[in-house]
């Protein structure tokens, strides 16, 4: 059973762009929000945060993985980690959504699951720079975050954009909550329900 909302813990993560997604899954009760980490010892975020993963990479079940989502972070500038596209692609052969934000789209590009699919990063320019051998431009959107069949990528500048499509794909809210969340933590709009 798709139970669990596994989230890539590591040292230098940038914490403040899964957060208000995991924040409305966990919130949900829908799924379990499941920390991994490349070993299950303690990390520090790039805001300074330390944490510890609940389980390791090797110990995620893909079988239970609902969604997989991968933070931004100096890591992916540096070369990724074979581990973490082996682990791709074996969630993209059984189905499961990922979703990726800031650097971490040069994971899911060096991983071919931008191949004939829509996605977006920090900038064209950003994924060609970093990834010379990059050849999916024809299927790059400018936009601050875009889901297209199991893959949601956003730009470091699309964390609310990003919560938005997770929530969505994930069937967490209706398309009018969905669409109240974008509102109230993109342009600060308070919900009529709430107003006096």
């Amino acid at each position: 059973m798709r139970s669990k909302a596994y989230v890539l813990i590591f040292d230098g993560l940038a914490d403040w762009e899964p957060a208000l997604a995991t924040c409305e899954i966990g919130k949900s009760g829908k799924l379990e929000v499941v920390g991994v980490g490349f070993s299950k010892e303690t990390v520090v975020t790039m805001g300074g945060f330390r944490i510890c993963p609940d389980i390791a990479l090797e110990d995620v079940d893909v079988d239970e993985a609902a969604l997989f989502i991968l933070p931004g972070g100096e890591m992916w500038e540096r070369g990724g980690s074979a581990e973490v596209r082996e682990l791709l692609g074996r969630l993209r052969s059984r189905g499961v959504p990922v979703a990726a934000i800031c650097g971490a789209t040069l994971e899911v590009v060096r991983a071919g699951l931008t191949r004939g699919v829509r996605h977006t990063s920090n900038a064209l320019g950003y994924l060609k720079a970093m990834l010379p051998e990059y050849a999916d431009g024809d299927f790059y959107e400018d936009k601050p975050a875009l889901s297209d069949g199991n893959l949601i990528t956003a730009s470091g500048l699309g964390s609310v954009e990003f919560a938005y499509e997770i929530v969505r794909l994930l069937k967490i809210y209706n398309e009018e909550e969905a669409l109240e969340l974008y509102e109230m933590f993109k342009h600060g709009v308070v919900p009529t329900r709430f107003k006096a």
